[in-house]
């Protein structure tokens, strides 16, 4: 643990990246990978040894229990304040077990003490502080507390005493609540389908979900809140596929527009780093200006996925122009050399490499000082006097005095720095110094050029270089649909090679599992913890949905053949066959007091969500119509959720329409290296359709797809021309040879 000489708290390790520092070193404790301990929570703190039915050890005292991950802003500051402080550090390790976890390495754990956390505190969030009774049962919890009480907050130092004092006044009450709490936490969270419930009618959940959203909608920023802001691109997805459902409608206007609107805002203001490129996790303000600075790439892989779709629905390049700049970040600064994808970049680090404190943003703000030294050029064509700088300024919304306002400054860490954020259109800003409007995007790149090799002499955020199968799941997703839609065949690539990665260090094909996490070693090795740890239900839902993404793409059938092989597995571990649905984690983990099934489309989609749309698309690419009941039986049990409150689930609610709809496969027949193949292949691709799958009929009837679907021996090409079909439920329309019939078919 890193603390000062002599302090600081004996922390348990369990499961991953937590507490190995050294004390003094300065970094965050759960920064550094070490072997780590494995099994029940219920862990050593002395004892003797036990009858085989007895665990051998068990605790004597409450356990403290803290969630983080490696680039929370929020636990970095606890940290600092509280787990370095020598006075708690000595309070926490004379009445508690100290267990750190990271939530990125076992979100099953975090979300179960989480559950609790919000169901008696209101609210949630990271670092997460719980104690527990010796056999795991939460009895207090809450998220960040400062070290000495406020005027608003109690401190953590009261906390402790408060809670050390209680249990040993009134032990036996609070086991007694405990228990109590654990029932309640059972019974709220039980999500299971009710008699003979059906899935709920689409045409209803879609309508009462985009009226949600439109009530929540910001008209004039975008977003679906006031502030603070998340990117939230299940939202947009929703509103895409609802556009494409209902094209000729007023709502399906509306409902792009909202989309189209929120993306652009987005791509103007300060949560996308217009400098080094990539999106920052969210906004601290209404107007997507000062956001908290981490980067996640479980964004970049969703927003790559969703500004593809907005550049295939409406043609703008501004669109496209966005997803090269996220896939170029992922690229330069997320992507191991084996080909996985790190987890995250961090949002503090050190303003100079003389600084011995580190600051959020510091990497990425500016002073009007600096952007002036670095644009000192006269604008020739200009308004007299005219700088590069202040042209650049003027459009990034720089100010002499910092552009950031106290409200969204709590620690005066931005004080006097400005976040480049778009305040005019090109046209304006070109208006206001004389210039010719083709000549501003030309003077624009050069600043961002000089100011990106100022910012690679500062001293970078941590990265953690944690590659978690989920993540990369959805960063392959990014990388293949932008491939198709902006017809780049390097991402198609880039997507395979992260694929290949996967399959090579994150699966063990003698069980056919996936594991959850691998970690960059020394000398950029790949390495794997002593004990892995196994996959989790988004792990593979995430990683399914890539594999039929890259098949897509690709057309390479052997990702479609491992994405078959791990839907089967998935149903094995997780499916519950009494309530339905799928639950996040696998039976007889005796560290988890729960199975639960997540009901929130977040940061990232629940896992079930994405299944539905899964399972319908492996019926499609296998006759197992088994699937297309198990997708019916997931709607059904979130039936009363989708019903009232579509607006948590956007995505499932997205997958109902999709559901009912009926999946279209379009089946290309032609020869995979022909011209006229590809020329069908490119329109299929430039069209946004969220209820078709395409397949590739090569006529190898010896191949995986021919196999599994005896229906594609009986398409023929048309008088030896790439032909397409429409089949629905493996019956199939007319033959088409031509792209613009092909379209329409696609366009109705």
């Amino acid at each position: 643990m890193s603390a000062p000489e002599g302090a600081g708290v004996r922390v348990v390790l369990l499961w991953g990246v937590m507490g190995c520092g050294e004390e003094g070193n300065g970094e965050p404790f759960w920064r550094h990978r070490c072997v780590f301990l494995t099994g029940s929570m219920t862990m050593a703190t002395g004892g003797m040894s036990s009858p085989p039915s007895v665990p051998r050890h068990t605790n004597q005292r409450p356990v403290l229990f803290s969630v983080g991950y490696s680039t929370c802003h929020w636990c970095h500051v606890m940290e600092e304040e509280s787990f370095k402080n020598k006075e708690i550090g000595e309070i926490m390790n004379k009445n508690f077990v100290c267990i750190k976890v990271d939530r990125e390495e076992r979100p099953d754990v975090d979300k179960v003490y989480m559950t609790f956390v919000q169901a008696t505190s209101g609210g949630g969030g990271w670092p997460m502080s719980v104690w527990l009774t010796p056999d795991l049962k939460p009895f207090a919890g809450g998220t960040y507390f400062p070290p000495e009480d406020g005027v608003h907050r109690v401190g953590f130092r009261t906390v402790l005493l408060r809670i050390a004092e209680q249990w040993k006044e009134n032990k036996d009450a609070l086991l007694q609540n405990s228990q109590k709490i654990l029932e309640a936490l059972l019974h709220v969270s039980e999500i299971r389908v009710q008699g003979q419930e059906s899935p709920p009618p689409s045409k209803e959940v879609m309508a009462t979900c985009l009226q949600q959203l439109s009530n929540s909608y910001d008209e004039d920023y975008g977003g679906f809140s006031k502030s603070p802001k998340f990117p939230t691109p299940v939202n947009l997805n929703f509103l895409f596929t609802y556009w494409a459902l209902h094209r000729t409608t007023p709502e399906g206007a509306r409902a792009l527009q909202m989309a189209l609107h929120t993306l652009k805002m987005m791509a103007h203001g300060g949560i996308h780093d217009h400098i080094c490129q990539g999106f920052h996790r969210y906004s601290t303000d209404q107007h997507w200006h000062v956001p908290h600075f981490e980067k996640m790439l479980y964004d970049q892989g969703q927003l790559a996925a969703t500004y593809s779709r907005a550049f295939q629905i409406s043609g703008d390049e501004f669109f496209a122009n966005v997803v090269q700049d996220i896939l170029l970040y992922v690229s330069r600064d997320l992507s191991d050399q084996a080909g996985g994808f790190y987890s995250a970049e961090d949002a503090d680090s050190y303003p100079t490499t003389a600084s011995e404190e580190k600051r959020e943003g510091a990497f990425c703000v500016w002073t009007a000082e600096e952007i002036r030294a670095l644009l000192p050029d006269p604008v020739e064509g200009a308004t007299e006097g005219t700088t590069l700088g202040d042209v650049f300024m003027h459009h990034y919304g720089v100010k002499e005095t910092g552009n950031v306002s106290p409200m969204q400054d709590p620690h005066q860490e931005l004080k006097g720095k400005n976040v480049l954020i778009v305040r005019y259109s090109p046209e304006l800003t070109a208006a206001k110094f004389g210039l010719e409007a083709g000549r501003l995007g030309a003077l624009l790149r050069e600043g961002r050029r000089r100011l990106s090799a100022a910012r690679a002499q500062r001293p970078r955020p941590h990265l953690d270089t944690k590659m978690l199968a989920a993540w990369n799941g959805l960063m392959i997703s990014g990388f293949a649909q932008a491939g198709v839609a902006l017809a780049e065949q390097e991402y198609v690539s880039r997507a395979a090679r992260a694929a290949a990665f996967l399959r090579r260090h994150l699966f063990d094909p003698a069980s056919g599992r996936l594991l959850r996490s691998c970690y960059r070693g020394e000398e950029n090795t790949v390495e794997q913890s002593a004990v892995p740890i196994q996959g989790f239900l988004e792990d593979y839902v995430f990683v399914i949905q890539a594999l039929f993404d890259l098949y897509e793409a690709s057309l390479e059938q052997s990702w479609l053949e491992w994405a078959l092989q791990l839907q089967h597995m998935q149903d094995k571990l997780f499916w519950d066959p009494k309530g339905f649905a799928y639950f996040s984690s696998e039976a007889g983990d005796p560290s988890l007091l729960l199975r639960l099934k997540n009901d929130q489309d977040g940061a990232e989609p629940a896992a079930n969500s994405v299944t539905v749309t899964n399972l319908l698309r492996a019926a499609c690419y296998s006759g197992h119509k088994e699937w297309v009941e198990k997708a019916g039986q997931i709607l059904a049990a979130f039936s009363e959720r989708l019903q009232k409150i579509p607006i948590a689930l956007p995505e499932m609610a997205r997958a109902t329409a999709v559901f009912h709809q009926t999946l279209k496969q379009v089946v290309i027949c032609g020869d995979p290296q022909g011209e006229d193949t590809k020329e069908m292949l490119r329109c299929v691709h430039s069209i946004f359709s969220p209820n078709k799958v395409l397949m590739l009929a090569d006529g190898d009837s010896s191949g995986f797809l021919y196999r599994q679907l005896p229906f594609l021996a009986s398409l023929e090409r048309k008088e030896g021309k790439a032909t397409a079909y429409l089949c629905s439920n493996f019956s199939c329309s007319l033959p088409v040879t031509s792209p613009q019939e092909l379209r329409g078919m696609l366009c109705p």
